[in-house]
């Protein structure tokens, strides 16, 4: 299977700019030929409006709902198609629907989310209501009703799924996030201790739990998992990340 770039520009903070430049600045720096892949061109979806949802407690929630029908139909196709969807974000908020569209071609799978954040909140405790703070809440089903309805229900389960490299852990307990110890079976290793148990170790430990049950997954990389001096180029910045060698080596 050859990967097929699927370029998503939003940005779940509801303006223009930002993260919904990332599909063409990766282009223009030579990711589809880096990864040997073909161009399957950018989704037309955006994320507008400042203000938070009564319902959902999503900024953009409109946009965000569209947004999720069109990334689950894009991936859905792209694998009955033969190829591996590879899409190019955009900010995190992609995520339910990547994983709707994968669940509806190949029924269930895993997820590896490498990320600076746990993005566990949901509509009544992110701070921010923005969707890139409770992706994988929306995913687990725990998330905000409609969107967990736009997604076709729950996509993954706390026991296909593995949280890796967060550093947020004490500020979103404070918020009132979905604590991850509460959800049974998940796994979730903080980067502290990917560093202490070696990132190549933990990368190991987690794509052979994946692939032996449920046998397949899907894999969400947030360049925020990076230290900000290391990758500056993110909406939130914060320190104690990975270095570069750490996240090649997970």
């Amino acid at each position: 299977m050859t990967f097929s770039v699927i370029g998503v520009p939003i940005d779940s903070v509801g303006r223009s700019g930002g993260t919904e430049r990332a599909p063409a600045a990766l282009r223009a720096m030579g990711l589809i030929d880096a990864i040997d892949g073909s161009d399957a061109g950018d989704l037309d979806v955006r994320i507008r409006g400042e203000e938070r949802d009564p319902d959902t407690g999503i900024v953009g929630s409109a946009d965000v709902m569209i947004a999720t029908l069109g990334i689950r139909q894009a991936v859905d196709s792209s694998i009955r198609a033969g190829s591996r969807p590879f899409l190019a974000g955009g900010c995190c908020a992609e995520l339910p629907g990547a994983l709707a569209g994968a669940r509806d071609a190949v029924g269930r799978l895993g997820l590896a989310y490498f990320d600076g954040h746990l993005d566990l909140y949901d509509g009544v405790t992110s701070p921010t209501g923005e969707a890139a703070d409770m992706p994988v809440a929306a995913a687990l089903g725990l998330g905000p009703q409609a969107w967990v309805q736009a997604a076709g229900g729950p996509s993954i389960s706390a026991d296909d799924t593995a949280i890796v490299g967060y550093r947020d852990l004490e500020q979103s307990l404070a918020d009132g996030m979905i604590d991850p110890d509460s959800l049974e079976g998940l796994t979730h290793v903080d980067v502290e201790a990917v560093r202490s148990r070696g990132p190549g170790a933990v990368g190991i430990e987690t794509e052979r739990a994946l692939s032996r049950t449920p046998g397949r997954f899907w894999l969400h990389l947030d360049v925020d998992v990076l230290d900000e001096t290391v990758f500056p180029a993110t909406d939130y910045l914060f320190s104690g990340g990975m270095e570069w060698s750490e996240l090649l080596d997970v």
